[in-house]
């Protein structure tokens, strides 16, 4: 039976705001017609905000006369950089992408910059700008990165509240719809808001969704203008008929909806394929599944460069946790566990005691409290000491694995270092993820740690290892400074 238009409403609103904790039926501050182009005139005005300030700043830094005029110069320019922006894609990702982080924008952002800049040092040659010095030049680039980056981080952090959920659909559902709601509504980042499933008609009658049925597949244009949908997803697994798929495909374009295609073979594939072209046949090339001996070489620098440099930064803090943790709790400050490491090695992970002594005595007769088979998580756990509470909310306590890091047993960024109880649950091709050496952050802890079903780590850390560059690395360093803010998914 079909959902009502406003059941199908109120139960999507219910599940966001029980997962994210934001009340989906409030409605956006602007009612806007397209919201894509309202996204991507925001994040224009933001970066044309960020050039000017950063133009005027240099110009204060390089002490010259009549900075008012030159700067009314500059003005004139700024409409030039927005151009070279648009150029480098920096106004249409979002459009294409469900989840799109500022992160992402950083290496085309930093390249589109450099050339904006070298434009505008050319443009003040020949103008009453006068030409800029290279500390003037070096103060505008690294200011317009700088503020470019905090302006779109707080467009998109905002675009929700501002403009709105995208209603969104799933075509298909069964399993495929449970993974995909917890995985929509768990992250707050994600613009889409999936308001119901809509299946193929001989599958109607005995559909069982998580989500709204909200109709039969040959219904799909009613239920569009209805709910307002802006953006489809489809499954081909459950939409195998290729002839069914292209009209669907067709439709979507006609009705001018953003559509996502969810292929069977994507849940270990991710983005490591490539499109190639063999004389007119498209080829999918897929990353090699190993990691070059410079790779590794790189990641290693990488690894030592940033764990000393955070050791000898946080090591006075340290020396004061290890007081604070004694005063607290009797006890050792430091609590030492076997993990598996890189190729099945087991070594000692170090971390900050939050627990009181014996508290593994106690796992098994927790877990059967535990609201996850894998591993002890309960809302509020026993055996956490008061000061504990405070190291895991911001993950403190993982501050002694720099140590680890620097030894060479783990790396700052990898597949989560799992115990050997947990290790022996993982079959298959998901022992991939022991190709790597262990990291103390990861897409794991980046996208919701314990919120994560176990079986979605394991695939987590096996995309991770078939898709590594050093970029994603850095990304996913910089995304875990607001993850271990937000504090989602502790245990």
């Amino acid at each position: 039976m079909t959902v009502s238009d406003g059941r199908a409403a109120e139960l999507a609103s219910l599940r966001l705001e029980a997962s994210t904790g934001v009340d989906a039926a409030r409605p956006p501050l602007f009612i806007v017609a397209d919201r894509d182009a309202t996204l991507r005139r925001l994040l224009a005005v933001g970066d044309g905000v960020a050039i000017f300030l950063a133009l005027a700043a240099a110009l204060v830094l390089g002490r010259r006369a009549d900075i008012g005029g030159r700067l009314l110069w500059g003005l004139v320019a700024l409409p030039l950089m927005i151009v070279v922006f648009k150029i480098y894609g920096l106004y249409d990702r979002d459009m294409k992408r469900i989840g799109y982080s500022t992160v992402e924008d950083l290496p085309r952002l930093f390249h589109a910059t450099i050339v904006g800049t070298l434009l505008l040092w050319l443009y003040s040659r020949s103008t009453p700008l006068h030409r800029l010095d290279l500390d003037e030049v070096l103060a505008f680039g690294l200011l317009a990165v700088l503020l470019s980056t905090s302006a779109r981080t707080a467009v998109r952090s905002s675009q929700s509240r501002l403009l709105g959920w995208e209603p969104t659909v799933l075509i298909g559902g069964g399993k495929l719809a449970d993974v995909l709601t917890t995985k929509l509504t768990g992250n707050p980042t994600y613009s889409a808001n999936l308001i119901g499933t809509i299946v193929d008609r001989e599958r109607f009658s005995a559909a069982e969704h998580s989500l709204p049925v909200l109709g039969s597949t040959d219904q799909l244009e009613t239920i569009i203008r209805q709910h307002g949908v802006r953006r489809v997803i489809i499954s081909s697994s459950d939409t195998d008929d290729q002839v069914q798929l292209e009209a669907l495909l067709r439709l979507c374009r006609e009705l001018r909806l953003k559509f996502s295609l969810l292929p069977t073979v994507s849940d270990t594939m991710g983005h490591m394929v490539e499109v190639d072209d063999v004389e007119g046949i498209t080829v999918l090339e897929v990353n090699p599944p190993w990691l070059p001996r410079s790779s590794r070489v790189l990641k290693r620098a990488m690894d030592l460069i940033m764990a000393t440099a955070l050791l000898i930064l946080f090591a006075p803090l340290m020396a004061l946790l290890v007081i604070a943790i004694i005063l607290d709790s009797p006890g050792r400050p430091l609590f030492a566990q076997t993990r598996v490491g890189r190729n099945g090695r087991s070594f000692r992970l170090y971390k900050f005691r939050t627990m009181v002594i014996g508290a593994e005595d106690r796992q098994q007769e927790l877990m059967l409290a535990s609201s996850d088979p894998n591993w002890v998580k309960l809302d509020r756990d026993p055996r956490i000491t008061r000061l504990g509470g405070v190291l895991r909310r911001f993950s403190i306590d993982e501050l002694p694995q720099l140590w680890n890091v620097v030894r060479g047993e783990m790396s700052m960024v990898g597949p989560r270092p799992l115990i050997p109880a947990e290790d022996e649950r993982v079959t298959g091709w998901g022992r991939g993820r022991l190709d790597l050496t262990p990291g103390l952050t990861g897409y794991w802890q980046v996208l919701g740690r314990t919120r994560i079903p176990f079986e979605e780590m394991v695939k987590l850390d096996y995309l991770y290892i078939m898709n590594w560059s050093l970029w994603g690395d850095i990304g996913l360093v910089l995304r875990t400074l607001p993850a271990l803010a937000s504090g989602r998914g502790v245990n």
